[in-house]
């Protein structure tokens, strides 16, 4: 039986965006489940800054993935601001059944597109392009349907986006895709020794908190 995949990803991380074009094309010979979760949650659950939380690291982050994106070949053009709010991005894909198609019309919106998705009127056009009522968005089990896709990304270890599940193994970034594929044509990669010392690997000092 295939490896079970479950890719977890926020419309507000470029390199998401990035790295689902990589993921469409491995749908081709793998089911992957399509997991849209809160970026900010998972790095308050873990005590983490964002990249674009941080000065100079946010700049570079901005001109790394355009660099990505060009060598890649992926057009990309940044939305008016970042970070932004991807709530009513994220919720009018949970309402759209996260499918491949709402997925893909929602990045391309924002990265592609370079449109925003933080009030009401920068979201209409998009929902009426993805057949979603605007009040889908405020539903209750929309929200508890992000809210339980947040929760289970956490409880399963996801401390990043867009990080893709192998079973119980985590890739994160995409520049991890080529490891990850490694790993899913190779079962036996993580058992090699090499591998497991350094899972078990001690700590030789730890910052004070």
């Amino acid at each position: 039986m295939p490896a079970p995949l479950r890719w977890y990803f926020d419309f507000l991380s470029p390199f998401s965006y990035l790295h689902w074009q990589k993921v469409k094309g491995l749908r081709a010979t793998h089911a992957v489940e399509l997991v849209p979760v809160v970026f900010g949650a998972v790095l308050s659950a873990h005590g983490q800054k964002g990249p674009a939380e941080i000065p100079g690291k946010r700049e570079f982050t901005y001109r790394h993935v355009l660099w990505q994106a060009r060598a890649e070949g992926v057009p990309m053009t940044f939305p008016p601001a970042h970070p932004f709010n991807p709530l009513g991005a994220l919720r009018a894909c949970i309402a759209a059944g996260s499918t491949a198609e709402s997925v893909d019309a929602i990045f391309d919106w924002i990265w592609r597109d370079g449109r925003a998705v933080d009030t009401d009127a920068a979201l209409r056009p998009l929902l009426d392009r993805i057949g979603v009522a605007p009040d889908a968005l405020a539903a209750a089990d929309t929200k508890a349907a992000l809210r339980a896709n947040t929760d289970a990304a956490i409880a399963a270890g996801v401390y990043g986006v867009p990080t893709l599940r192998i079973g119980d193994d985590l890739f994160w970034g995409n520049d991890a895709h080529g490891f990850a594929l490694a790993a899913l044509h190779d079962p036996t990669l993580l058992e090699e020794a090499a591998m497991q010392r350094v899972s078990t690997l001690p700590v030789g000092i730890s910052r004070l908190p």
